[in-house]
């Protein structure tokens, strides 16, 4: 464990832009769940449904500990690009990407609390495999598509 102090303000600024992040995944997720159509639309926009409620629960876990730290919770959401193409893979490669990101965020944050809190450190692992998981099923809905 480092002897070096936490820089509580990288941990909030860290956990603000992920918190934005995870609450542009609530409206991204909900989106594509209301423009999917064709034959793979109910299992499909079930899976979105699902993405949104955990971005959403995601959003509520890191607004804890951004509080904790004393930080205030932002009250914007980062960018949605909106590409106005609502084809299934379209929908599927900007999910990855939205599931890229957000590996780099929860990484940013790794990076600020390796060896200087186990919590957070766990944490930010705990949501990365999650996120990579993500990625992978993303992966292997995008492979009809290669």
């Amino acid at each position: 464990m480092s002897t070096e102090p936490i820089d509580e303000q990288a941990v909030v600024d860290a956990l603000n832009r992920i918190y934005e992040a995870e609450l542009s995944g609530v409206v991204r997720y909900t989106h594509y769940s209301l423009m999917i159509i064709g034959p793979h639309r109910i299992p499909l926009v079930d899976f979105m449904k699902a993405q949104a409620a955990e971005s959403l629960m995601h959003a509520q876990q890191v607004g804890e500990i951004l509080t904790g730290f004393g930080g205030h919770p932002s009250t914007s959401i980062a960018t949605i690009e909106e590409s106005n193409q609502h084809g299934l893979q379209q929908i599927l490669r900007e999910s990855l990407e939205h599931e890229l990101q957000a590996v780099q965020l929860y990484r940013s944050l790794l990076d600020i609390v390796a060896d200087r809190s186990i919590f957070l450190e766990e944490f930010a692992r705990s949501q990365v495999a999650t996120e990579e998981e993500h990625q992978l099923e993303l992966r292997k809905m995008l492979r009809d598509y290669a």
